[in-house]
């Protein structure tokens, strides 16, 4: 299983601009959108699987939040 790691740039500066308040709604929506991509991958492989990799069911939520 390879893994996959995308970084995306933090939000300019720090005035509360309207681009600053969209790109840090974006960057909240974007983390949010990849803990669910990671959960629901996490979540289909089977327990031999996530065991195989050093997890279990109950690891699944805090991967997700820290991916």
């Amino acid at each position: 299983m390879a893994a996959f790691d995308a970084h995306r740039p933090a939000a300019f500066g720090t005035a509360p601009r309207a681009g600053n308040v969209f790109s840090r709604l974006f960057a909240a929506f974007a983390d949010w959108n990849d803990a669910r991509v990671t959960r629901n991958a996490l979540a289909k492989l089977t327990d031999r699987e996530l065991e195989d990799i050093g997890l279990c069911r109950g690891d699944i939520d805090e991967v997700a939040r820290r991916a």
